[in-house]
């Protein structure tokens, strides 16, 4: 199979001929239809996160085909279409996994970090970890919501319910959760880049009530703020547009560093949190969400030996959406 492999942090990927993988009792072998990219990606690419399984093929928004089963399969058969998220495998027995946290496990495994990803023809993917995906439906369509939809859907639950949404960070995240925002009947605030004139017309024409730069505040107090970008300043930055007893969530696995701000900007009872992965009922849950909305996602798609560029993309904030690998049929 042809794979993209990352050997060293910082180094542009490769494309390499492997073997196929054999699936290891209860593991499912998956050929590959596509595999969306996203920010956490850049962060392993770029060195920003530790210690990743090398050789590495990443990727971790993945919709294919179960073209094998491993021992103890129960659950799946071959042929059917699947989903593979963030999350690839937990311990089941520790305290976080017992309690329904077991995004917090310590012992967890990440798809296309500590596991192998979805940039190739085949991955091996743990059959508690899947997603039933309908047929029918265009797998580069379908790859956004493995991440971008699951970890933006757990972001917006943690921010509450209120009514005026703040989003910092117009990306694949974004743009999914501002539908189901808007679907819920909340109002959306957008904030981008400094002078990110496109990406707040994005924003706008996915139903945003106002779009600004990340340094602006926007023309009322929001209930709830969420900050996928991954830049530490914006937290003070959202403290300050968010009311008394407005929550502050950060979507990201990765951020700059936060800095030191005034207690005023806390005080009021405001909470800044963090989001950590996410929990099979998130993904079973926004799965069955977002044919009612419906979801739409827009999409750039690359082909698999073009990965590296479409990671340059990502990193200048020049994607409309989320970028995509379309890998098989």
């Amino acid at each position: 199979m042809r794979a993209m492999i990352l050997t060293e942090p910082g180094r542009p990927l490769e494309l390499r001929d492997l073997p196929i993988p054999t699936p290891g009792p209860n593991e499912v072998l998956i050929r590959v239809e596509a595999c969306a990219v996203c920010r956490t990606d850049l962060h392993i690419v770029d060195g920003e996160l530790p210690a990743p399984a090398l050789p590495l093929i990443p990727g971790h928004q993945i919709v294919g085909a179960i073209a094998g089963l491993g021992e103890q399969v129960t659950r799946w058969t071959v042929g059917q279409r699947v989903g593979v998220p963030w999350l690839g495998w937990t311990c089941g027995s520790c305290r976080f996994c017992r309690e329904g946290r077991e995004n917090l496990c310590d012992q967890a495994q990440f798809t296309g970090y500590t596991r192998p990803g979805g940039f190739a023809e085949y991955t091996v993917a743990d059959q508690r970890f899947c997603f039933a995906l309908p047929a029918n439906e265009q797998a580069t369509a379908m790859a956004p919501l493995l991440c971008a939809g699951l970890i933006g859907y757990r972001a917006l639950r943690l921010a509450g319910e209120g009514e005026r949404l703040g989003i910092y960070g117009f990306g694949a995240a974004a743009h999914l959760i501002t539908q189901v925002a808007r679907w819920q009947g909340r109002q959306v605030f957008a904030f981008t880049r400094p002078g990110d004139i496109e990406g707040q017309r994005f924003a706008r024409e996915l139903g945003a009530v106002w779009a600004g730069d990340s340094t602006d505040l926007p023309p009322t107090p929001l209930d709830a703020a969420i900050i996928f970008a991954p830049v530490g300043e914006l937290v003070p930055q959202a403290l300050r547009a968010v009311a008394k007893g407005g929550v502050v969530v950060c979507g990201g696995i990765h951020m700059s560093p936060i800095p030191a701000f005034p207690y005023d900007l806390l005080w009021g009872e405001r909470v800044v949190r963090s989001v950590a992965n996410l929990t099979r009922e998130d993904g079973e849950d926004f799965l069955q969400l977002a044919p009612q909305v419906p979801v739409q996602t827009t999409v750039e798609v690359f082909p698999l030996a073009e990965l590296n560029a479409a990671l340059h993309a990502l990193r200048r904030g020049a994607i409309r959406g989320a970028a995509v690998i379309q890998i098989g049929e």
